[in-house]
């Protein structure tokens, strides 16, 4: 027997390093040629990397969280020796090299995002046991359905969350097969509630969760952004009524055209006033001490996922139309969301701009997207009375719906009467929304 140290294998040009984000092997385990080994994340692309040998895996570099040096070992394989007595690891490492050659572009590696293993899952109700615990509770499901108040199937944080109630569960009747669930547990309390089962609701259990992989990636960026940059947030207030009527009129004509949402709305306002303020549509060198100044708009979409905080990029907003800004929008968010965003389509940005919604609150403080220089935070759209003319040189109060627009800017670069006059020259637009369809 010998043993071959695989190493970490370059994943792409400047890649320094990668986090092991999952192990799908461990000591002890055999594997085959090409099977899955490790899961690492370079930036915000995740990829697998597969084994170039068969044999026995004797050593591991680290446990999910640790970064790992390109070049550095990854993992230690026991290979067999071919009949000569020669090990097999010449021919490891012309597989090892090939792999290499397969990753060696990292934005090909990330232009078609890994697709995770596949686990087939178990049922929903084992899911708590161990497995051999598991098998235990099957077993007697599957052989008898019938139950007793000291032999009673159900999971394990039912059984916790029966006692943290006081409940016995020989009284609960369960809805099908015998097995007690949180719904079986629900039912129980609403319909013993005047007994004193009645509660506001369940404890959690304590859990300590290791910050990995895209979400490390999150808390690294936002807390160099907050420490090296001096943040200053502007909030303005904008009727959007008419801007709201211009919408509903686009989407009533549409055709086959995707359904217009706020958003493509306030990019073009954006995009038209950009060219006057360039300072806000840069980046910030800090160590170089330069500012780069774009010409095009390539706008960061920040984007809620299930895996965490991802920004797509809007190439040259400032070219499309407000359809073409609409279907690309919807293109990108469904990327990010569905983990096919590629590396290209995740980098790049000059200015970023960051919306919740209905969800977007009063007035939000964005943390600005670093290198960028400035991040735009649109707010929840309200309905207030407001004076308006009567058109008569009076006043009446009517109805307005009204948004608040948030910009926070690195006072290095950004005055504060440049982001003003920046959101001004936004809200004029946005307010008048013809001028948006006049270029």
């Amino acid at each position: 027997m010998a043993k071959f140290i695989f190493k970490m294998p370059d994943v792409g040009e400047g890649v320094a390093e990668a986090e092991v984000v999952e192990w799908h092997v461990k000591v002890g385990d055999r594997v085959e040629e090409d099977q899955h080994l490790v899961d690492v994340m370079t930036d915000k692309a995740t990829i697998d990397i597969e084994s170039p040998v068969a044999g026995t895996v004797v050593e591991v570099a680290g446990e999910v969280g640790d970064v790992i040096a390109i070049g550095s070992m990854l993992l230690v394989i026991e290979v067999a020796q071919e009949e000569g007595g020669e090990a097999s690891e010449e021919q490891a490492e012309a597989a090892a090299e090939q792999i290499e050659d397969d990753m060696s572009d990292a934005e090909g590696a990330d232009d078609k995002e890994p697709e995770p293993a596949t686990v087939l899952p178990e049922p929903a109700e084992w899911s708590s046991f161990t497995p051999a615990e598991a098998e235990q509770e099957k077993g007697r499901a599957s052989t008898s359905s019938a139950r007793t108040d000291h032999k009673v199937l159900a999971s394990p944080a039912v059984r916790q969350r029966a006692r943290d109630l006081g409940i016995d569960l020989g009284e609960v009747k369960p809805a099908e097969d015998g097995r007690v669930r949180h719904g079986d547990l629900d039912a129980f309390l609403a319909y013993n509630a005047g007994s004193g089962f009645g509660t506001a609701g369940k404890a959690r259990g304590d859990e300590t969760i290791k910050v990995i992989g895209l979400r490390k990636r999150i808390a690294q960026n936002m807390a160099a952004a907050k420490r090296h940059i001096p943040h200053f947030t502007y909030v303005e207030e904008c009727d959007v009524t008419a801007l709201e009527e211009l919408r509903a009129d686009l989407n009533s004509a549409r055709g086959d055209k995707p359904k217009l949402t706020m958003l493509p709305l306030l990019i073009r306002a954006i995009c038209k006033v950009v060219p006057d303020y360039p300072m806000i549509n840069a980046r910030y060198d800090d160590e170089a001490g330069v500012v780069k100044r774009y010409g095009s708009v390539h706008l960061g979409m920040a984007a809620q996922t299930d895996a965490g905080l991802m920004v797509p990029v809007i190439r040259d907003a400032q070219s499309r139309n407000l359809w073409q800004l609409a279907r690309e929008i919807v293109r990108l968010a469904e990327a990010a969301r569905s983990g096919k965003a590629t590396s290209e389509e995740l980098s790049g940005s000059t200015l970023t701009i960051t919306s919740l919604g209905p969800l977007g609150g009063v007035a939000t403080t964005p943390v600005i997207n670093r290198p960028e220089v400035a991040i735009i935070g649109p707010n929840r759209i309200v309905e207030r009375p407001m004076f308006v003319s009567d058109g008569m040189g009076g006043e009446r109060i009517a109805k307005r719906k009204l948004m608040n627009i948030s910009i926070s800017c690195d006072h290095r670069v950004v005055d504060g009467h440049n982001a003003a006059s920046f959101v001004q020259g936004i809200k004029r637009l946005i307010e008048t929304p013809a001028l948006l369809l006049v270029d």
